[in-house]
């Protein structure tokens, strides 16, 4: 009797443990993002309170995507020498701690506290599919889409509130910035039980694992480039589809409320995403036609800006199911969670690498014509390769099998 206590009682600790874990992942997901796109709806406030020119505005939201994409390796590094679960609790004090700094009042702390954000946002975006991958193994396209969804859900919510908060009894954009410090500090509550369970990622199934160099594998660059370019693809229309629309004849407000039904579509592919790849055998139907469709809703909202609404949502909807599908390929396609470590910091490398090339490279092209068919060639031409990736990265194998 004594041992059926005991084992129930280990049991319900270990429901306990990953109940809090499953919470946590949550928080960490919803703090990868409104940090960052909760800028974007005050820049002008930003900007018209430091004088900044439109090209140091312009860096304030390029700053956290050059951080992304230079402190990834790293970030796989830092996991392997302090443990996973200590990392991300760093990265959630960078992050909260960056957001108040953000918000101190000066145009130093700004950019001081914007690259502090970009860290802890890059650290944690390499090391939510470690965790992913070793304590969700059976899981990984639910916990991927729930985290994703989750990250979707605050960064509309940032973007939909950031204004009114602003104008609520004149606080102004540094307390509206500095309001989403609060996910943070719950986030980081919630991750403290979790550093009694640290572990190194080398710690974990070693007799498994294989020394395989992920630089000199077809496969790993596939899934690389083909999250990289759903990275290039997402930040160009982040960055420029308000533009886009107001080109089209649109007013500013409505290009707003346009552009916030994108980032909702981002957040719904977690729904359907999940219970299509489970019934697959292998994720290339859905990789390729991901890219198709985006790719036809560009041209879409060039010649038929009429319906930019639907147009965006679509493409809102595209921009998440790449996202997941992309973060789902490091678990499918890696054997152990030192190879997803790996890969994950080269994924988002590269991934950040060309989403921080894409909005600067839209803006060039734009600048030629002061018009939009030379970006949206790009952004249609970034879809077509993507779609030839996802016919390898979508391959039901993994990089020790090749």
């Amino acid at each position: 009797m004594s041992s059926i206590r005991h084992t129930k009682r280990m049991s319900s600790k270990k429901i306990r443990h990953m109940g809090l874990l499953i919470v946590g992942v949550m928080l960490l997901a919803a703090n990868l993002r409104a940090p960052v796109t909760g800028v974007a709806p005050m820049i002008d406030m930003i900007s018209e309170s430091f004088s900044l020119s439109a090209t140091q505005a312009g860096f304030l939201t390029t700053l956290p995507l050059i951080f992304f994409a230079c402190f990834a390796p790293p970030a796989a590094l830092l996991t392997k020498k302090f443990g996973v679960e200590l990392t991300i609790f760093a990265a959630l004090v960078l992050i909260t701690f960056g957001i108040v700094v953000r918000s101190l009042g000066s145009v130093e702390w700004l950019f001081i506290g914007t690259a502090m954000i970009g860290l802890g946002v890059c650290i944690g975006n390499v090391l939510l599919p470690i965790i992913v991958k070793r304590d969700f193994p059976m899981k990984v396209a639910l916990m991927t889409s729930s985290y994703v969804l989750a990250m979707g859900v605050a960064s509309a919510s940032a973007s939909a509130f950031s204004i009114p908060l602003a104008q609520y009894h004149d606080l102004g954009w540094q307390w509206s910035l500095a309001a989403l410090s609060v996910v943070g500090l719950v986030a980081m509550v919630v991750w403290l039980p979790q550093l009694a369970h640290n572990q190194k990622p080398s710690s974990v199934n070693s007799s498994s694992q294989v020394n395989v160099n992920l630089w000199t594998q077809k496969l790993a660059w596939q899934v690389a480039f083909y999250l990289g370019s759903g990275s290039f693809f997402t930040y160009t229309l982040v960055a420029w589809l308000p533009s886009i629309l107001a080109q089209s004849g649109y007013s500013a407000s409505e290009a707003g409320v346009i552009h916030g039904v994108f980032q909702i579509g981002t957040a719904l592919p977690g729904l359907f995403v999940i219970p299509l790849v489970a019934k697959l055998s292998d994720q290339r139907l859905p990789a390729v036609g991901i890219c198709v469709i985006a790719g036809l809703s560009t041209v879409g909202l060039l010649y038929l800006p009429q319906l930019a609404y639907m147009w965006s949502f679509l493409l809102g909807l595209t921009s998440g199911a790449w996202f997941i599908l992309g973060l789902s390929f490091i678990s499918f396609r890696t054997s152990s969670p030192v190879q997803a470590t790996t890969l994950s910091g080269m994924a988002q490398f590269l991934g950040y690498s060309l989403a921080a090339i894409g909005p600067m490279l839209a803006g060039y092209l734009h600048s030629l014509n002061d018009g939009w068919i030379e970006v949206m060639v790009m952004i249609v031409s970034i879809c077509l390769i993507s779609s030839c990736l996802g016919l390898f990265a979508g391959r039901n194998i993994v990089i020790n099998e090749k």
